[in-house]
């Protein structure tokens, strides 16, 4: 086995990843903590390009296994649970919930396993390492830690932004950065990593080499940086460059999106990697579980997270993404195998019990039970499919909303030309010349895009909250055995209390931002 130590106290890292098309067992060994003794560390290109594999997935495990589905999809509104289900759809959640801790310890894992790439790698490197290949590395570590940089501040607001591991192990107490400086922090990571990343023509259809991030991959997380903070001419500009490159495209029909066999595909940006094949705890996909019917997995347990009352309503007649994203009685799917059946029907006969909930269940990432499709499942359950961070149809609507800039409607062809790209794929009548793109139509169309993707709870926060208050306080966030259900939030809602464990560590985490020095 081989021992790569990683010097950070603070923080568990956990580097195992399966790579390929379809997850393939191409993976990292398990990092120890506490400093470098090999001798032959980093003396090959591969030994070096397997640092970041983690990032590509396993890493987000703890992260992704529930917190994901429960922050993203319960608090937005578009699915109820009755497991952590009250604290979250009521806007109870309190400092202490596990659902809080993981997603901060899976970002600042992420954030220390970078730090120890961009600060170290170019001196612990042995002569024979291609420095194109150490170049490149060092800029999928600034990608990555802007990621994580991207879900702390959307989920928590000011976060101390940590650029040293070694500083931080010396002192612990550090404080939290204004909102705007790590933002700033994250678009002059993705600068750097768009500056250095391999630039690629990404391979259409379900490919390996799709699997890692490339300049184009940078630039469109560049623009969605830019959409947030309100930077439109920017963000416009970046979203056009990368559509004009050509890298990526939207997948003809949208249900491949969510096949197995079609991971790494065309569309992806960037996707988290997992493989059903390797029999540890989260390294494979949970949706299968989290979201699916227990007669589709051969769990124990099933269908955690089911679709609201309210999200089933979004979806207009005729739409093929609403078959896609969730299921309801009568719905048939050929190539997927549930209760030994392929083809599987929710017969409401056969069935009667499976929709108590809300008469619904999520459909996007269930794959059903282990076929020659599928791949196998591990012992939890889970599957080799990945899940989408973002993909082409986000930068699509992107570039609309940028040249929207802001306004309640506008009829400029190449922001609706975007936007119906999107409504055509999905079956729906698109947006003629006299008919403008309104701020409402766009928000809506991402909310059922990205359905059970963990998109639409950030977009209400970026929102002005009094817009998001009111969308949210008129969402039916009740089940079939509560009734209909409504809950208003408050401004402080959308900024979820700091794991109060860290806390106590930091107390510092308690007082207010201040800004941050850049080098």
């Amino acid at each position: 086995m081989k021992i790569y130590k990683i010097n950070f106290k603070s923080v568990a890292l956990c580097v195992l990843l399966t790579l390929s098309a379809s997850c393939s067992e191409d993976y990292l060994d398990r990092p120890t903590q506490d400093g470098y003794v090999s001798d032959n560390f980093y003396t090959s290109d591969e030994q070096v390009q397997r640092t970041t594999y983690g990032m590509y997935g396993r890493m987000w495990a703890p992260f992704f296994t529930k917190c994901f589905f429960a922050l993203s999809e319960m608090s937005s509104g578009n699915c109820w649970s009755n497991v952590d289900g009250n604290e979250v759809i009521q806007f109870k959640l309190t400092s202490d919930s596990y659902i809080l801790s993981d997603p901060w310890r899976s970002c600042f894992g992420v954030i220390a396993q970078s730090n120890d790439l961009i600060n170290n790698l170019n001196n612990n490197a042995k002569a024979g390492v291609s420095p194109d290949v150490i170049k490149n590395t060092i800029a999928e570590a600034h990608f990555f830690r802007a990621i994580s940089y991207f879900y702390l501040v959307r989920l928590f607001g000011p976060v101390p932004i940590i650029e040293d591991n070694l500083a931080l192990a010396k002192n612990p107490l550090v404080n939290n950065n204004r909102i705007e400086d790590v933002y700033k922090f994250i678009e002059n990571d993705l600068k750097y990593a768009a500056a250095n990343l391999k630039a690629k023509v990404r391979a259409r259809g379900a490919s390996s080499e799709n699997v890692f991030v490339s300049q184009g991959t940078a630039e469109a997380f560049l623009a969605k940086i830019y959409l947030y903070q309100k930077d439109y001419p920017n963000a416009k500009t970046m979203a056009e460059k990368v559509i004009n490159s050509g890298e990526f495209a939207l997948v003809p029909n949208y249900s491949d999106l969510f096949l197995t066999s079609k991971n790494n595909n065309e569309e992806s940006i960037y996707s988290w990697q997992w493989s059903g094949a390797v029999n540890e705890y989260q390294a494979g996909n949970p949706s299968n579980v989290q979201y699916g019917l227990e007669i589709l997995n051969n769990a124990s347990y099933g269908a955690v997270y089911v679709p609201s009352n309210d999200i089933q309503e979004a979806f207009e007649t005729g739409d093929v993404r609403r078959k896609e994203s969730y299921m309801i009685y009568g719905d048939t799917y050929p190539g997927m195998q549930g209760d030994g059946v392929v083809g599987f029907t929710l017969d409401k006969t056969k069935y009667p019990n499976a929709l108590d909930a809300t008469g619904a269940a999520v459909k996007k990432y269930v794959v059903g039970e282990a076929t020659g499709e599928t791949g196998p499942a591990d012992n939890w359950a889970s599957m080799s499919n990945c899940n989408y961070i973002m993909r082409y149809a986000d930068l699509l609507l992107i570039h609309a909303e940028a040249i929207m800039a802001g306004a309640d409607e506008t009829n400029n062809a190449a922001a609706k030309a975007s936007y119906n790209l999107v409504r055509k794929r999905a079956g729906l009548s698109e947006l003629d010349a006299n008919t403008p793109l309104t701020h409402t139509g766009l928000f809506h169309e991402r909310r059922v895009e990205f359905a059970f993707e963990g998109e639409y709870w950030y977009d209400l926060g970026r929102l002005p909250r009094a817009e998001a208050i009111d969308i949210i306080s008129k969402q039916d966030r009740g089940s079939d055995y509560e009734g209909v259900k409504h809950y208003t939030p408050v401004e402080t809602d959308f900024i979820f209390p700091k794991p109060a464990n860290d806390v106590r560590k930091n107390p510092k985490l308690k007082e207010a931002p201040v800004p941050y020095v850049f080098k």
